[in-house]
């Protein structure tokens, strides 16, 4: 063990002097690469983020020099297990990320390996460009990652994979060599050639001929009748030859408008044999997928099964001509031909999102990869889906077939037990007995994503012995000292060890919260991330929320992905070790906002602001929180003191003296840049009492309860008598929470973790609420935020006390009541435009289509920006946030508010919505419910 420490600070100390990037050792580095897509997981012992080829080559000769292997790593969502690890791993996203250079005459731009695919997308875009290979994680994944896999996705059957798309590449092998992969023989390594020319009968004859075939080394590239193509033989060697550093890459051109013609089937198998027929007509994609994984069917044509088939033109009509070509020529159930961009990209939304709904079988039960995307001759795929069908059945085994038809590339998530031995037995005797079944169907193991070392201890049974020992050969050849990703393509580990499940607690983990989708189980939970990094994506996509503090930063560390890692990392207590007392998960989790958008925009439905609530409550527990805690955490108890003993005025006069509110905010924890809101001189409630009612005519619609949410009541009450106003004139009769002990949603005490203080708050809300409760009442919060923690966090902290249900069932929106409650009620016009954010809650819990429509309705035209403010409660008052906090403002809300027409209406429906635009950009946005109660007052109404 001490000959290892030495050896370990040894090459520490090497990258550390010679590498300029970052070198790091310690445990959230680690932790946070110990895993990819995968079921697999290794530990790594760092991570290097090189600068340019230079630190690559320091790296690799230090790790050299002291045996340590490396891995090359971009945004980490390989589902095979090649980007893990026990060496050093290349994180290739944080410098060499660069578009170097983009040619529009030639088509070709020089990448680094760290770029993301969809800003290279972006650059060549303007040129009528595109690059041509584009998975499903294309807002994510990277070039130099599609390199090692060879990627494709749905345009394959256009475009090709990645290796159709490479002309050379700068690559450093792991003795050091820079060599230029080319055609030609160019840039290949010592002793490649005379490897090659002795083989040339084995490779001529043993490669299926497919257009998805990944699995092994495409060494049949090399043969001369293929142009002797070192660069595209690379592509797909998944990090085992040499490091690029660089590569240059064709474009494609793009159509200049598109249609999606989506074709509804009986079932998979009859869209599987439908697929072939269609690629005479020259479509861009041909994608399938089946009922079970769309979340609603609402958008699609009639059918159980549907084929995704895009065409493209010069104009709009000439690609729907296309398309209508395809329909009349496939034998269908219903069809949909779409030639809208905003309608192409919301079907396209639900192909790209199943591959992290797969990871659910409609009951909820676990599904995982490991035989994720098995390819046969498209003419095949109907009896292979067939033949994969009855392989499920006899093992107990359920999964849902999708992916790319037009290729006979499928991909499926398998509801396989990994748990147990005897799941992973069977797993085991099922992978066996697959690599069989595809192989008889002429088909390749891997069709994307490669072989890693889920599949590459089968590769015998595809290629045969003698082959795999070529592949060994050659690795030899360019990496005789096995230095670079050992165990993955040759001499691979079985594919039932290093499993990621293996070191969770077999036993439920104590926790506060009822995971109800999850049976209660804190390990299920965190086991919902399996790294697909939608979370990672650097730019907001349309109203989608998650993750704002990964984009602010750029850190895998404040992504949900990242931070979901770190609690698989605490609950396995190898490399995390004081578990809920860890500050690296504290130190991750800091800067999540609880935005809660993760649990709608993530794919598998992770909740981190759940995730955070519950290990903050277990990491403070017993001991002494920060300030904050005590000052925002506890603000509705603070706000109520003074509402009692009518002193708002005296905290609103020390607010205004800058040295005390300094003093004020250093105590409390709170940013020294945020001021303090001011609290309202008269409550919201006491003001509705004080005849704010009056005039008010006779409902007739039926009754609704008010809820007095702690923002509404203390700090912005001019909302709640503007919502009572609308409501009325809507027809309701709108009453008060009865008088007894105060209601709270417990929401600041869930945010902050304080969950028996949560606890405590709620159940005193439920009995003070028993009464009503009884009678299926209609309560309307206006605050997103409350209105989402009596939807969710009040019935999962409450599983087992049907008054909670009953709450959070009775819960309404402003937007909500107005269209159940008085649907035939018509809005006062207003015929202004709109701009603002759609509360990042609402977003996530509650959804945005009853405000949309009533918008609408009044008159309110343009979009509300997706994202966070910024301020999410407590989080942008916290020390240490602000910085945060006002990078997220500037993403979307503060630009789509200073783009706004000088008449437009500012809408933010929530406290801290209106708090950030007051006191960043000077502006008032305003409760849609304000801006009607205005309209109403206006209408003399």
């Amino acid at each position: 063990m001490a000959d290892l420490q030495a050896e370990l600070a040894g090459v520490r100390a090497e990258l550390r002097g010679t590498v300029r990037g970052e070198v790091g050792f310690d445990v959230t580095s680690r932790a946070l690469t110990t895993m990819d897509a995968s079921n697999y997981r290794r530990v790594p012992l760092g991570v290097v983020a090189p600068r340019d080829a230079d630190d690559v080559a320091a790296t690799l000769a230090a790790c050299r020099a002291h045996g340590v292997p490396v891995v090359a790593r971009g945004g980490g969502t390989s589902i095979a297990g090649q980007a893990t690890g026990t060496g050093v791993v290349l994180d290739f996203t944080r410098h060499m990320d660069g578009l170097v250079s983009l040619d529009p005459e030639s088509r070709t731009a020089v990448v680094q390996p760290g770029l993301i695919l969809d800003r290279l997308q972006q650059a060549a875009a303007p040129h009528g460009l595109r690059f041509g290979p584009d998975p499903s994680t294309h807002s994510r994944c990277t070039l130099g990652g599609m390199i090692g896999n060879n990627s494709c996705g749905s345009h394959s059957v256009a475009w090709g994979t990645t290796a159709d798309s490479v002309s050379e590449l700068s690559v450093i092998s792991a003795r050091g060599d820079r060599l230029r992969p080319g055609r030609d023989w160019a840039g290949a390594p010592e002793g490649l050639r005379p490897l090659v020319e002795g083989e040339l009968a084995r490779l001529r004859t043993g490669f299926p001929d497919l257009p998805r075939r990944i699995s092994g080394y495409a060494l049949d590239a090399l043969l001369p009748e293929n142009g002797a193509d070192v660069a595209r033989s690379f592509c797909g060697s998944e990090g085992t030859l040499g490091i690029v550093t660089e590569a240059v890459v064709r474009l494609v051109e793009a159509p200049r408008a598109r249609a999606l013609a989506v074709l509804g089937y009986a079932d998979e198998s009859a869209a599987a044999e439908a697929a072939a027929g269609l690629l005479v007509h020259g479509p861009l994609t041909v994608e399938g997928m089946a009922a079970d994984l769309v979340r609603s069917t609402a958008d699609l044509p009639r059918g159980a099964a549907w084929l995704f088939v895009e065409t493209g033109g010069d104009t709009a009509a000439e690609a729907r001509t296309r398309a209508e070509t395809i329909v009349r020529a496939a034998d269908v159930l219903d069809s949909l031909v779409v030639t809208d961009p905003s309608g192409q990209r919301a079907l396209w939304r639900i192909r790209e999102d199943a591959s992290g709904t797969a990871t659910r079988m409609p009951d909820g039960t676990e599904a995982w990869p490991g035989w994720e995307d098995c390819a046969v001759p498209p003419a095949q795929l109907g009896a292979y889906l067939r033949d994969f069908r009855g392989l499920l059945t006899e093992h107990g085994l359920r999964g849902t077939p999708y992916g790319h038809f037009g290729d006979g590339c499928i991909h499926v998530r398998i509801d396989f037990d990994l748990l147990t031995e005897a799941g992973i037995a069977r797993f085991r005797g099922f992978s066996e007995e697959l690599a069989e079944l595809v192989t008889a169907h002429g088909g390749s193991l891997s069709g994307e994503h490669g072989d890693g070392q889920a599949r590459a201890e089968l590769l015998p049974r595809m290629y045969g012995a003698e082959m795999v020992t070529l592949f060994e050969r050659a690795k030899g050849v360019w990496d005789p000292d096995d230095l670079l990703n050992p165990g993955m393509l040759v001499r691979p580990a079985p594919l039932d060890t290093n499993l990621r499940f293996s070191v969770l607690p077999r036993e439920p983990v104590d926790v506060v919260f009822g995971y109800p989708a999850d049976g209660g189980d804190f390990s299920a939970a965190v086991r919902r991330c399996v790294g697909v990094a939608k979370c990672r994506t650097p730019e907001a996509a349309g109203a989608s929320v998650m993750c704002p503090s990964f984009r602010a930063t750029g850190e895998e560390e404040h992504s949900t992905r990242g931070r979901a890692r770190l609690l698989h990392e605490m609950l396995a207590g190898e490399l995390v070790t004081d578990g809920w007392r860890s500050t690296e998960v504290r130190d991750a989790l800091d800067l999540c906002l609880s935005c809660k958008g993760c649990r709608t925009d993530c794919p598998v439905g992770v909740d981190m602001a759940t995730y955070k609530a519950e290990f903050l409550h277990h990491h403070y527990e017993g001991r002494r929180r920060p300030a904050a805690h005590y000052a925002m955490g506890w603000l509705p108890r603070w706000l109520r003191l003074v509402a009692r003993t009518r002193t708002a005025w005296l905290v609103n006069s020390l607010a205004s003296v800058r040295p005390l509110a300094a003093v004020a905010k250093r105590l409390g924890g709170i940013a020294a840049e945020r001021e303090i809101p001011r609290v309202a001189g008269t409550t919201f409630t006491r003001a509705w009492q004080r005849g704010a009612r009056k005039g008010a005519r006779t409902p007739g619609r039926g009754r609704v309860f008010l809820w007095p949410d702690t923002f509404t009541e203390h700090l912005s009450p001019t909302v709640g008598l503007a919502a009572v106003r609308v409501l009325e004139a809507a027809g309701l009769d709108v009453l008060p929470i009865p008088p007894g002990k105060p209601v709270c949603c417990g929401l600041t005490y869930v945010s902050t973790g304080q969950l028996d203080r949560a606890r405590a708050v709620m159940r005193g809300t439920l009995d003070a609420m028993s009464g009503l409760l009884e009678g299926a009442p209609h309560v309307v919060v206006l605050e997103p935020s409350c209105a989402a923690a009596l939807r969710t966090d009040l019935p999962e902290l409450f599983p087992d006390d049907p008054r909670a249900a009953r709450l959070s069932t009775a819960v309404l929106t402003f937007a909500e009541a107005l269209e159940r409650l008085a649907p035939d009620w018509t809005p006062p016009r207003i015929d202004r435009p709109a701009a603002g954010q759609t509360h990042c809650h609402q977003h996530a819990v509650l959804g945005d289509t009853p405000d949309r429509r009533l918008r609408e309705t009044a008159g309110l035209t343009g979009e509300l920006s997706g994202g966070c403010c910024g301020v999410a409660g407590n989080f942008g008052f916290e020390k240490g946030h602000y910085e945060v906090s006002a990078t997220c403002a500037e993403e979307q809300l503060l630009p789509s508010v200073r783009q706004a027409p000088e008449d437009a209406v500012i809408l933010a429906d929530g406290f801290s919505c209106r708090t950030q635009l007051d006191q960043l950009a000077g502006v008032r946005g305003r409760h849609l419910a304000e801006v009607l109660a205005e309209a109403l007052e206006g209408e003399g109404k």
